[in-house]
């Protein structure tokens, strides 16, 4: 079967699959989903056969690299030696090492938004984006912010408007922040996977998450109906050290609110796949091993690989993408080189069980309304963030 027969029947597969729990069927705009489409397949070429946007988005990395090592150096100063992990130790820290520098990025934030250099931002990236998407500029912006920030600090931007944004928009938001990775992070995958496929997964997952959106949450926003975004920057009478320090609490509510979240949704996992295999001889993370079987070869994988595969995305949606990624590396020496490209750029990104913990604690942290609006999306959010990266798994193996 040809590449583009095969991506063509794949398409369709996940349209009807997001057909499945589409909010509103009668809402969606073709248009914009094949235009979207085609921008993505573009992007993808160009970043998988050209060197140029990898160094680019590599010298990007180390800026976001050197942030964190500013991070660092408050949260050492207040743990000590306990902050200064390797990293086989870093699962054992995490509070230090990954949330502590939300308080840093926080603040930020907080700076960038006073000097209205996000504005800046916003104006160009967002009125682009939101032309080939359909969308408002907040969808829009919101998948930049998340790309630049994170799923964590990403929702302190909004946090003038959020109780102003209506329930399908807060799940795009949400369903954004999850399908893709900040770009802090991305120098640790370019360490673990093809630097290459890595960029990819960049671009890709954020134009996927347009589409899928565009099928599952299909809404529409007039102009003159839209929120004004650029509201979050106007300027008040705070003074740049007030902004900082109120962007500090922020930040070490968000910390101490996804720490929680995350101990108990983790703690629930474990405790499933332990009730499964002494009911069923079978954990969790096999069944759905299993379960995901026929969307790996909506993928493309070779039926000789579509366990070794299942199994890698079954520890993703478990786990986290890191202990997913372990695993891939162990066995790539036993999977052909197409195999590998599709199921790295499935690999990055926020879509796991724990990811919902996060996200909802960000937002409760902010509003504790809307956060729980989102806790009903749950499982909605890990079924569309799937599809997502599948869809961008997908257009991989077209253009690879």
């Amino acid at each position: 079967m040809s590449r583009v027969i095969h991506f063509l029947l794949s398409f369709s597969i996940i349209i009807i699959l997001s057909l499945l729990i589409s909010s509103n069927p009668k809402n969606i705009r073709i248009r914009f989903i094949v235009q979207t489409l085609m921008v993505e397949i573009i992007l993808g070429y160009i970043i998988l056969h050209s060197p140029s946007g990898l160094i680019t988005i590599q010298k990007i990395c180390t800026l976001f690299q050197t942030l964190s090592i500013f991070a660092a150096e408050g949260t050492n100063f207040v743990f000590g030696q306990t902050s200064r992990v390797t990293q086989q130790q870093e699962t054992t820290n995490f509070f230090c090492t990954i949330l502590c520098p939300i308080i840093f990025m926080s603040a930020i934030i907080g700076v960038l938004k006073h000097t209205r250099i996000l504005e800046f931002f916003i104006r160009i990236i967002g009125t682009i984006l939101s032309k080939i998407n359909g969308m408002g500029k907040l969808e829009s912006f919101n998948a930049i912010s998340s790309l630049i920030l994170g799923q964590s600090e990403n929702f302190i931007i909004y946090k003038d408007i959020i109780q102003n944004i209506s329930a399908p928009r807060m799940y795009t938001m949400a369903i954004t922040a999850m399908s893709t990775v900040s770009l802090s992070i991305t120098g640790v995958y370019i360490t673990m996977l093809n630097p290459t496929y890595v960029i990819a997964a960049l671009v890709l997952n954020m134009f996927s998450t347009f589409i899928i959106v565009s099928l599952i949450n299909p809404y529409v926003i007039k102009p003159d109906q839209d929120l004004n975004i650029l509201s979050i920057f106007t300027n008040d009478k705070q003074n740049i050290f007030e902004i900082i320090g109120e962007y500090i609490l922020i930040g070490f509510k968000i910390a101490v609110t996804v720490a929680a979240m995350l101990i108990g949704f983790i703690a629930i996992i474990s405790a499933c796949n332990a009730i499964f295999e002494n009911l069923f001889h079978i954990s969790l993370q096999k069944l759905l091993g299993y379960i995901f079987y026929p969307l790996i070869w909506v993928m493309g994988i070779p039926k000789c690989e579509i366990l070794q595969i299942s199994s890698i995305i079954a520890t993703k949606l478990i786990s986290n993408e890191f202990i997913a990624i372990i695993y891939l590396n162990k066995i790539s020496n036993t999977l052909s080189p197409n195999t590998i490209a599709a199921i790295s750029v499935f690999l990055v990104s926020f879509a796991n069980f724990s990811s919902i913990g996060i996200i909802i604690g960000s937002i409760k942290g902010i509003n504790t309304m809307q956060g729980n609006l989102i806790s009903g999306y749950s499982f909605k959010l890990i079924y569309s963030s799937t599809l997502i990266n599948i869809l961008s798994a997908i257009i991989t193996q077209l253009i690879i």
